[in-house]
């Protein structure tokens, strides 16, 4: 019977339990662990440039590649700059972390694309003297004249 219950536990592992993307700016990108030291981030998720509801996505990049060094320095350089990335990942299910010797997290960077690098300065036409300007977000407002106060 334990024989059946390792057995079940260790084939219900999964290397690509989920995969998927991210889009958003880096709030947190470190270096940390007690034992296993990995990187680690957070990313503020964005739509069309503005700021999602809910919690920050966290991610780790898997101690098991090291393929990844160009990666970690451009979500560190994206980090400082404030630039808007895309990071594609995959999760992990099971005992494939359990002892947290990958990463912190079950979410595995696999890839990162820089979608601008002026997200973060959006001022940057009025130093240059073009005054034109660009769209970057469109707000859009409905007002309820019923609920206007008279």
């Amino acid at each position: 019977m334990a024989g059946l219950v390792v057995l079940v536990a260790l084939t219900g592992c999964k290397e690509n339990y989920s995969n998927g993307e991210k889009v958003g700016t880096l709030i947190e990108f470190a270096s940390k662990g007690v034992i296993w030291d990995s990187w680690e981030g957070r990313l503020n998720m964005t739509q069309t440039g503005m700021n999602t509801g809910g919690e920050p996505f966290q991610f780790s990049f898997d101690n098991d590649r090291n393929d990844q060094d160009s990666l970690v320095k451009l979500l560190y350089q994206a980090q400082i700059d404030g630039w808007k990335v895309k990071i594609k990942y995959h999760a992990v299910w099971g005992f494939k972390n359990f002892f947290k010797n990958r990463g912190e997290t079950d979410y595995f960077v696999d890839d990162v694309t820089v979608l601008d690098r002026d997200f973060a300065n959006v001022m940057r036409h009025l130093n240059d003297g073009n005054r034109n300007g660009r769209v970057v977000d469109t707000v859009w407002v409905v007002i309820d004249k019923s609920q206007i106060k008279k």
